[in-house]
């Protein structure tokens, strides 16, 4: 582009006018984030909450066309697929949408995915395009329809409106008696933890708890008003000191109380963590990063293939329509089995996997990182060492032959 084309064609963000049309709220905070509730932003599960949260984003959902056996074909260009691998609205990514699907399910027991952006009305025909949807909060149930509260992007904040379940995705939790119940596990483990946290607070508020013994007995109203004004003197001693000393008579005891009270609280959180980990199916060697190949594979057979199987099976049943079931159209999850591989068991799977034909050598360099060779053999399944013993028998046939030949001439 020539100096007078940038002239004319240029565009810098601080030089231009600021836009007329961004109507709405303004606020200080993303409005659409998630923000626990009842107790549990200000508890140590919420670390747990997002660890699910981030693994089961990390599984991809895809829009796709299935053979008549119900094998993978190719995937759809659709909004709705646009919406699962690429962006779910003009805030979120589809991974992002993913996890605030799954917090927001874990912290409310069950969600809505409302589709907001549709090529047509889904009132009028069931054959729509989805181009955005977010999560939405219900607030009340109705019996054909849900009240629910969602972010609206055009005016900035969040708005209650009233969907129809045949349009909506109702996400719920299935670990719902785990975590969700008045008396599960997981909210009396919350409970425990507060508490925990209200003593931590009392204890380090900055009282001293001190009792002073005076050398006389209190029995008396003068003899009270004479300990009130005594210990008045000595918190202002305290308070207008910038070091905090103050003094008290020879003849006067001073015994302090701030020393921890022991309790089994500790035992009692312990306890329940164990339990919520094994309800869970989750170790803390996964919450660290520690966890071997079938302690992993045992977390997400029994936690997240329950979360991304219940957000599949209902985004398919909702947003797949029975014509487009019978022309084989779906929506599948793929996890990638390679990222919990060492790097040394890289080369003996990809040996296994071309040789038996599963994958074709592009594929493995796909899986590893490598940029695709040029070579036509590289995206053919084939075996080489087959082909290779092939070609030597074929080649040492055709020598025996010349062989033969030049003898008989001979």
């Amino acid at each position: 582009m020539g100096f007078i084309d940038r002239l004319q064609h240029g565009w810098n963000a601080f030089m231009n006018k600021d836009p007329t049309n961004y109507n709405g709220y303004g606020c200080s905070y993303h409005p659409y984030r998630i923000y626990a509730t009842r107790g549990n932003y200000r508890s140590i599960v919420n670390a747990v909450y997002n660890r699910i949260a981030l693994d089961v984003a990390a599984v991809t959902i895809q829009h796709v066309k299935l053979d008549d056996k119900g094998r993978f074909l190719n995937v759809m260009d659709s909004g709705l697929n646009k919406c699962l691998t690429l962006r779910a609205n003009i805030d979120q990514t589809s991974r992002a949408f993913i996890q605030d699907v799954v917090l927001s399910v874990m912290d409310e027991g069950y969600i809505a995915i409302v589709p907001v952006d549709t090529d047509i009305d889904p009132d009028i025909t069931n054959g729509y395009d989805i181009d955005s949807m977010r999560v939405g909060k219900i607030v009340e149930w109705f019996p054909q329809h849900i009240k629910a509260e969602v972010y609206n992007d055009k005016k900035g904040r969040k708005q209650t409106i009233i969907m129809s379940k045949k349009d909506v995705a109702i996400i719920e939790n299935p670990l719902y008696s785990v975590i969700n119940e008045p008396n599960s596990v997981m909210q009396r483990l919350i409970h425990k933890l507060n508490l925990l946290d209200a003593v931590d607070e009392r204890c380090c508020s900055g009282k001293l708890d001190l009792i002073i013994q005076l050398p006389y007995t209190i029995k008396t109203e003068a003899r009270q008003r004479q300990a009130e004004q005594r210990k008045a003197s000595i918190e202002n001693q305290l308070f207008g000191s910038p070091y905090g000393i103050a003094y008290i008579d020879g003849t006067e005891k001073i015994t302090q109380l701030n020393r921890p009270v022991e309790n089994n609280l500790m035992k009692q959180i312990e306890y329940l963590t164990n339990m919520l980990y094994s309800q869970l199916g989750i170790t803390q060697a996964i919450l660290d990063g520690s966890a071997d190949e079938k302690t992993m594979l045992n977390y997400y057979n029994r936690t997240i293939e329950p979360f991304i199987s219940a957000i599949v099976d209902e985004l398919k049943s909702k947003f797949i329509t029975e014509t487009a079931r019978t022309q084989h159209k779906s929506i599948v999850y793929f996890r990638d089995p390679f990222k919990l591989v060492p790097v040394n068991d890289i080369a003996e799977i990809a040996d296994k996997f071309t040789r038996n034909e599963i994958l074709t050598s592009n594929e493995i360099r796909q899986i590893i990182g490598i940029a695709p060779s040029d070579d036509p053999k590289a995206d053919v399944l084939n075996n080489s060492n087959i082909r290779a013993s092939e070609q030597t028998a074929a080649y040492n046939n055709e020598n025996n032959e010349t062989g033969g030949k030049n003898q008989n001439e001979v």
